[in-house]
């Protein structure tokens, strides 16, 4: 049988009985924006969180733009993050008129190298924007100090990291605000485009909330310029169907990911790295390896998909080359040209784990 990357069918099997009665119910209640659902989600993923505020729109790149622009950051403003990373981290930064300025990442984590960071700090700097990249948690402690130095706004870009922890602290209860994700791949996603924000201020709140329902507060009565982003009804019923389960979810993700590990480690290939600091929760599976177009061939040859995230750095995309002329990131593009994901998903069983493993142990012995 072939071997997909994820198996949405598989997982939404397993949620049919209780699925579709709250489909019905919902449907027959017509209330659909903004609806029932969609608050009594966000006041669930609060408390599963640890925040005083989760606020849903309409997908992930939403959130971090309405999270930008929630922190104050516009025009003239420069915001640090890693060019290793979905495009959208950077295209929200450019949506509120301010530069990304990228650092390079740590070889182990993939995730933003904080004394780059502290040294790329300027004048003109409002912000830190580290991803949690894979489901790896970035290193947080040293940020939130370094934000609190300089005096700097935290945003957490959780798209990847819905339940990952440090100490028992979630993603996204650790900074000024943060942007998640609900893409139906993701830890915890949903059947289309779905996104949020946390926060703990209770000002960056209502804003946010103006934000996404087109300025207001009042019907028709509208106090700032906003936008139209507002997580629809029944993905908010797919979503308080998998909540209770992520922590199964990612129990189960880190089932497979330690079982890919105790045979890939043994074949010269790099495995992710857990910095045993935070909860890893595996949103991708991604190993190094000089052997990648070897690799992918016979996994293609066995019907498994595989994929690279990602294979051009943001630094080297034509959208920015503006900004980016002449830097050089070196552990980023040996990452990129080297990166390899493979299938990571809840219901994957051991024995494909092992089949994708055996076919990778003799591609490359060939």
């Amino acid at each position: 049988m072939p071997i997909p990357m994820v198996d949405l069918v598989a997982q939404y099997r397993d949620l049919q009985p209780q699925l579709e009665p709250a489909f019905l119910k919902a449907l027959t209640a017509a209330q659909f924006i903004l609806g029932p659902n969609v608050q009594a989600f966000e006041k669930e993923a609060a408390e599963y969180l640890g925040v005083a505020h989760a606020i849903t729109c309409a997908n992930g790149t939403d959130a971090l733009h309405l999270a930008l622009l929630a922190a104050g950051i516009g025009p003239g403003d420069e915001v640090i993050t890693t060019p290793f990373t979905f495009i959208a981290t950077a295209e929200a930064i450019a949506y509120v008129g301010a530069k990304a300025v990228f650092v390079d990442i740590d070889p182990c984590t993939f995730n933003i190298d904080v004394a780059q960071a502290q040294r790329a700090i300027t004048a003109k700097t409002k912000a830190l924007l580290p991803v949690h990249l894979f489901g790896q948690p970035a290193n947080m402690a040293p940020l939130m100090a370094l934000a609190k130095e300089h005096q700097l706004q935290l945003v957490e870009d959780c798209a990847q990291s819905f339940g990952a922890n440090i100490g028992g602290i979630q993603t996204g209860a650790m900074g000024d605000v943060a942007a998640f994700s609900f893409f139906p791949s993701k830890n915890l996603g949903c059947f289309g485009d779905g996104g949020m924000i946390t926060t703990q201020s209770d000002e960056m709140a209502e804003t946010l909330r103006m934000l996404r329902n087109h300025g207001s507060k009042v019907r028709y009565y509208h106090d700032i310029v906003g936008y139209n982003s507002r997580l629809d009804e029944l993905q908010a019923v797919v979503l308080r169907a998998k909540l209770p389960l992520i922590d199964h979810y990612n129990q189960e993700r880190r089932r497979v990911a330690h079982r890919y590990n105790a045979v890939l480690c043994l074949l010269n290939l790099q495995t992710p790295c857990e910095d045993g600091v935070g909860l890893h929760v595996f949103h991708q599976y991604t190993l190094l390896t000089d052997h990648r177009e070897a690799i992918q061939q016979a996994l293609a040859e066995h019907k498994i998909a595989s994929a690279v995230y990602y294979p051009v750095p943001l630094h080297q995309q034509k959208v920015f080359a503006d900004i980016s002329a002449g830097t050089h990131f070196p552990v980023t593009e040996s990452v990129a040209q080297r990166c390899l994901s493979l299938p990571i998903y809840p219901e994957l069983s051991n024995e494909a784990v092992d089949e994708v493993c055996g076919v990778i142990r003799q591609a490359l012995k060939a």
